[in-house]
């Protein structure tokens, strides 16, 4: 396969799927092994781990600590992240990778001109988040998510991005609803606000953006995708 790195890893993803369609791996079936199945699909086995993470975020595949990852079974699909609803049209990968780019660019532009009811806005939306996350009500919790981020994007002043943004509002609204069915991990999100939310308030451009782009990272990360960003510190 040829193309860039996200391109080819999304080609895998589909060729993936077609042979979990065919039977060519039922159900249950644990895949080869990373250099048997890239080699399979003709790519490097960088971008087969993108490829697989992604499959995992759709629901297609499940990892296994020491045993591999497994084409998912019913079983498996009820305990796991619920696949993504627009993979026909819109690759979670491509998704998240738009987030970090689009989003650090206005929490940088959003800490230059944030006012201070602003910000008592982004705290009162955090703590009413985390009192759903408390009691289970996760659908609240992730309006509640996509009502903090298109705050601090109209906050930046960046029209074509907030108008970008506002047109895939209901695939960005996903995205920010598949992390909280990662068990362990629901408190992250309050905690990666709080750090955005105290960068913003410091009036810190490079800091507010940091600590977007890892929030990004991270909610892509329990949402079953894994991108690099080129930070080493962050992996």
């Amino acid at each position: 396969m040829t193309g860039s790195s996200a391109s080819v890893a999304n080609q895998a993803v589909s060729l993936i799927q077609q042979w979990v369609r065919d039977g060519t791996f039922p159900a249950g079936t644990l895949l080869p092994a990373q250099r048997e199945l890239a080699a399979k699909v003709g790519i490097s086995r960088a971008s087969l781990r993108e490829a697989i993470s992604t499959l995992q975020g759709m629901g297609v595949v499940v990892s296994r600590p020491g045993k591999g990852v497994y084409v998912t079974t019913a079983g498996d699909s009820a305990a796991a992240t619920p696949p993504w609803r627009f993979a026909a049209t819109h690759s979670l990968i491509d998704i998240y990778q738009l987030r970090f780019a689009l989003e650090g660019l206005t929490a940088r532009l959003a800490a230059l001109a944030i006012s201070t009811g602003e910000i008592e806005q982004l705290r009162q939306n955090a703590a009413t988040m985390q009192r759903a996350i408390e009691a289970d009500a996760y659908d609240e919790a992730s309006q509640l998510d996509y009502e903090f981020h298109t705050l601090i994007v109209t906050v930046s002043g960046n029209q074509v991005i907030r108008e970008i943004l506002r047109e895939s509002a209901e695939v960005m609204r996903e995205s920010q609803r598949l992390p909280y069915y990662r068990r362990g991990a629901r408190n992250a999100t309050f905690l990666e606000h709080s750090a955005i939310i105290e960068a913003l308030a410091a009036r810190q451009p490079e800091q507010a953006q940091r600590a977007m782009e890892r929030h990004i990272m991270l909610a892509a990360r329990r949402a079953g995708v894994h991108f690099p960003t080129g930070d080493e510190k962050d992996e």
